[in-house]
């Protein structure tokens, strides 16, 4: 099923007055503020963020904005499994300029069917002298079938994954990449334990890795040595100091050692000197 809808915005938007609403520039991306995804399929377990800009949005002289964000989710036979009711926000926008960029999100449970579904998404102006300005912004996703990956990936500036951000740093700064590992085989041998190998490799702006050698982690060892019987996924993470300026790409390798599969992912990484 799917469930633990949210929605969020960040209040970069719009000049004084208003025009015509529109929403615009619809990306999947790896958590709320990420890069966007290569494509929109989505192992079970995982989580859908669709990114968008709402333009022409009725800003007041105080630099104030109101609206109100539905959301539905329908199968290939537009069969409605999941619909959100409006959520009315308020916003403060002392930046002005002429956007609001938006975010909803949707959790994949493990037990989704797989296929092709699409997520609707509707803003309406709630403080424009006209009734009823609405706008409804579609994007399509795809399902698999359950299977060994990397699911729930994103960035964030603390430890607890609380603080999200963005794949683009100052020089002195660290992040987080969180993600989850899900679906892997235990071994016999070990307990009925998981057996998984988690390596991250960064490369610079010439496709070298950065170090002669993989940063590693382990399942178990990274769970306390132990992983419950019901548990089919456990959350992992690996602190990046961005301790120089480039452009790099993160690889993220886990390695089911148990059955010999292997889930990859590619995220790239933007580092500025840092400001006098």
């Amino acid at each position: 099923m799917l469930t633990t809808v949210a929605f969020l915005s960040l209040s970069l938007a719009p000049t004084q007055g208003q025009s015509s609403l529109t929403l615009s520039n619809p990306r999947a991306t790896y958590g709320e503020l990420g890069s966007a995804r290569p494509e929109t399929k989505f192992l079970p377990g995982d989580i859908f963020f669709l990114s968008f800009d709402i333009d022409g949005i009725t800003v007041s002289e105080a630099g104030r904005v109101k609206y109100g964000m539905a959301m539905e989710v329908v199968d290939s036979a537009n069969k409605s499994i999941f619909k959100q009711q409006p959520v009315e926000r308020e916003d403060f926008l002392p930046l002005g300029g002429t956007k609001l960029p938006a975010r909803s999100w949707v959790s994949i449970g493990v037990e989704q069917p797989p296929g092709v579904y699409t997520c609707r998404v509707t803003v309406t102006d709630l403080s424009s002298k006209e009734k009823s300005v609405s706008k409804t912004l579609e994007q399509k996703f795809e399902v698999l079938p359950r299977a060994f990956g990397i699911v729930q990936l994103y960035s964030a500036a603390d430890l607890e994954g609380k603080i999200p951000a963005p794949l683009v740093g100052i020089a002195g700064q660290s992040m987080f990449v969180h993600f989850a590992v899900i679906d892997f085989q235990r071994s016999k041998e070990k307990g009925d334990q998981p057996d998984i190998t988690i390596e991250m490799v960064v490369y610079d702006k010439d496709k070298k890795p950065t170090l002669a050698a993989p940063t590693k982690k382990s399942i178990p060892d990274e769970a306390d040595g132990k992983v419950d019987p019901k548990i089919v996924g456990v959350p992992m993470r690996f602190l990046v100091p961005l301790n120089r300026e480039g452009g790099f790409l993160i690889e993220l390798k886990a390695t089911d050692n148990v059955s010999k599969k292997v889930s990859q992912v590619y995220l790239p990484l933007r580092v500025f000197p840092a400001v006098n």
